[in-house]
């Protein structure tokens, strides 16, 4: 999937000085580029029974919901606070300067739910950790994580052991 990297554009200084964007707009553009990378996705995950795909706003759901459409299992949104209509259950995390929270409907897993958590950037693993605990504190089982890109240099696998993780591509 390496090949996959010339669709995805850096842009740098962005959305703040010293930041260097990795902006994948030039990739949804590409239907084949794109359906290369779900397909991909499909191949390595359609044998784990997985029931629900988690996505987190907003990058998250471009990818989510068609995979959650091919391998036949309901897809879950995963917002900011104050974004869902329902009762929710929410969790804080570490940013690198401060806090954020997220939130899911209180209903959205059930025990023994099989999720999958999609997005399309793992970097420090703070929100995809916040995630899982969301999952597990309504009796999901988180048996995947998958995301097209990871910057390997901020570690976030290391708040994801115990988890399997796969990134199509790495920075």
């Amino acid at each position: 999937m390496e090949h996959i990297k010339k669709h995805i554009k850096d842009v740098p200084n962005f959305p703040k000085k010293g930041i260097i964007f990795k902006d994948i707009t030039p990739l949804l553009m590409n239907h084949k580029a794109l359906s290369e990378v779900i397909d991909a996705w499909v191949a390595q995950l359609k044998k784990q029974k997985i029931n629900k795909v988690v996505a987190m706003e907003s990058r998250g759901f471009l990818f989510g919901v068609p995979v959650a459409l091919r391998l036949k299992a309901g897809f879950v949104p995963v917002r900011k606070p104050g974004k869902l209509p329902r009762k929710t259950l929410s969790q804080s995390f570490s940013l690198e300067y401060g806090t954020d929270k997220l939130e899911i409907h209180r209903d959205a897993i059930k025990k023994g739910d099989r999720v999958l958590i999609i997005d399309d950037v793992l970097a420090t693993g703070g929100t995809a950790e916040a995630v899982t605990k969301l999952i597990e504190k309504l009796g999901g089982k988180v048996t995947a994580l998958a995301f097209l890109m990871e910057l390997s240099f901020l570690n976030g696998r290391d708040k994801l052991k115990g988890y399997k993780v796969n990134s199509h591509i790495k920075y």
